[in-house]
C-alpha cells in the first residue's frame, strides 16, 4: 500500500497570494517526511483550491487560463506535483467553456464540472456543458491526454484528495490523505476460498494502515479532514483491482459475479474504522488498472458495464478511452445517467472521459505514462439526446432514502 497524495487545501486568491501556496507547500513537505519516516512511500503532494469561478470579481473569469499559468508556475517552486482549480458552477455558466484553454495555458493543473449535486439536482445546461469541455479538450494534445485533468462531478463534496474532483470551499488550509491500495485487495483474497474470510482480513489491513494514517496525521499541524481509503489501483496486476475480483471467483472482470465483488470490496472499505472523506470504495479507472485494461481491450468490460458497477463502485468512470469522434451530445447522454445513479443513490460519481483524436472503437491506445496501461478505445453506444432531456432546467432528483417510502 502506498499514499497516493498528500491533499492539501487553501484558498489562492486572485491575484494569486504565493505566500499561501509557499505555506501549503511547506506543510506537504512536513507531512510527506512524517510519513515516509512512518515506512510509507508518498507518490505525489497536491493542492485543492476554492471552485476558481468564485475567486475572480464579477467580469474577469477570463482570466482563469492566466491563473492556470501562475499557479502552475508557483506549485513548482513551492514543491508541490499538481494543483486542482476546483469546478465550474453551474451558477457560473461562462467557467465550463473556459476550461480546455486554462489547460492547455498550463502543466500539472486540474479542473472539473459540477453536473448534479442534491442541493441543484441535475441543472441540464451544466451536463451539457461537461460533455462540450469533454470534446474540446480532446484535440489539446494529439493522443487526448488533456483529458486527464478534467473530470464532470456528480454529487462530489469538498476535502475529497484524488484529483481531478478535489476542491475546497474554505479559507484556511486542511488536509486529507489518498490511498492507493489495490494490493490489500489482491492480498486479502489470494488463495482464499471463503468470502467471508478474505473480507474481514480486507478490513483488518484497511484499519491497521488507517489508524497509524490518522496518528501521524492529528501530529502534524494542519486541519486533518480524513482518509480517502478508496482501492486505488497502479497498472501492474500485483497492485489491480481487477486482479481483486478475478482472485475472488469472477473469472474475468466484466462478467456476471462482477458486480457482487465491486459491492464487497467496497462495504469493507465502508466498515473499516478510520476517518472516512471522500469516495472510500472501488475504483475503476480502466486506463490505470492493468487487468481492466486487458478486459476492456478483450470486449469483456464495457462501458455499460463500468456504468451498472459505478452503483455500488466509488469513482464512477474514469479514464476511460473513447472514439475520438464522440460528439457532446454522445458524452452528455452517459454523464447523464452517471449524475443520476448519483443522486438516486446519494453516492459521490465522476466521469474522466478520454475521446481520443482519430481513434475508433477498437483501435489500440499509445499513451506513453508510467501510470497507465494501454488497452483499446471502448464503443460508446450513445445517441445524442432529444425532446425533454435535451432540454433547459434543472431535473430535481431525490435519493431513494429521502423520497420513497416502503409499500
Amino acid at each position: 500500500m502506498k499514499i497516493r497524495s498528500i491533499t492539501c487545501f487553501a484558498n489562492p486568491g486572485w491575484p494569486l497570494d504565493e505566500a499561501i501556496i509557499l505555506e501549503a507547500g511547506l506543510f506537504l513537505q512536513e507531512a510527506r517526511e512524517a510519513y515516509e519516516a512512518a515506512g510509507y512511500e508518498v507518490q505525489t503532494t497536491r493542492l485543492a483550491c476554492n471552485p476558481f469561478p468564485t475567486l475572480f470579481p464579477a467580469g474577469q473569469i477570463g482570466n482563469t487560463p492566466r491563473l492556470a499559468a501562475q499557479l502552475s508556475t508557483t506549485i513548482r517552486q513551492a514543491g508541490i506535483a499538481y494543483a486542482s482549480l476546483g469546478p465550474a458552477l453551474p451558477e457560473y455558466p461562462e467557467s465550463y467553456p473556459i476550461i480546455p484553454e486554462a489547460i492547455a495555458a498550463s502543466e500539472n493543473i486540474f479542473f472539473s464540472g459540477i453536473m448534479a449535486d442534491s442541493r441543484r439536482g441535475i441543472p441540464l445546461e451544466a451536463v451539457r456543458a461537461c460533455a462540450e469541455v469533454i470534446v474540446n479538450c480532446a484535440p489539446i494534445t494529439p493522443d487526448g491526454f488533456a483529458n486527464l485533468r478534467f473530470a464532470a462531478l456528480a454529487n462530489v463534496g469538498p476535502g475529497a484528495p484524488f484529483f481531478p474532483a478535489a476542491y475546497w470551499l474554505d479559507r484556511g488550509l486542511g488536509f486529507s490523505i489518498a490511498t492507493e491500495a489495490a494490493d490489500l485487495a489482491v492480498e486479502a483474497f489470494s488463495g482464499q476460498s471463503n468470502l467471508e474470510t478474505g473480507r474481514r482480513s480486507l478490513v483488518a489491513a484497511i484499519e491497521r494502515h488507517g489508524q497509524q494514517l490518522t496518528r501521524i496525521a492529528v501530529s502534524l499541524p494542519g486541519r486533518f479532514i480524513g482518509i480517502d481509503f478508496s482501492l486505488a489501483p497502479f497498472p501492474e496486476d500485483a497492485k489491480s483491482l481487477g486482479a481483486a475480483v478475478e482472485r475472488m471467483g469472477v473469472p474475468a472482470i466484466g462478467q456476471h459475479g462482477s458486480l457482487a465483488a465491486a459491492a464487497i470490496l467496497t462495504s469493507a472499505v465502508e466498515q473499516a474504522s478510520f476517518p472516512h472523506v471522500g469516495f472510500c470504495g472501488f475504483m475503476q479507472p480502466v486506463l490505470e488498472d492493468s487487468i481492466l485494461a486487458r478486459r476492456a481491450a478483450e470486449g469483456t468490460l464495457t462501458i455499460k458495464d463500468a456504468l451498472l458497477y459505478s452503483a455500488v463502485c466509488g469513482t464512477g468512470l474514469d479514464t476511460l478511452p473513447l472514439p475520438g469522434d464522440a460528439s457532446a451530445g454522445q458524452v452528455a447522454a452517459l454523464l447523464l445517467d452517471l449524475a443520476a445513479l448519483a443522486l438516486r443513490l446519494d453516492k459521490p460519481l465522476t466521469a474522466r472521459l478520454m475521446p481520443i483524436p482519430g481513434k475508433k472503437a477498437g483501435d489500440p491506445t499509445n499513451f506513453e505514462f508510467p501510470y497507465f496501461a494501454n488497452s483499446r478505445v471502448m464503443a460508446l453506444k450513445s445517441e445524442s439526446l432529444t425532446s425533454a432531456l435535451n432540454g433547459i432546467g434543472s431535473i430535481p432528483l431525490k435519493s431513494r432514502s429521502a423520497g420513497s417510502s416502503n409499500g
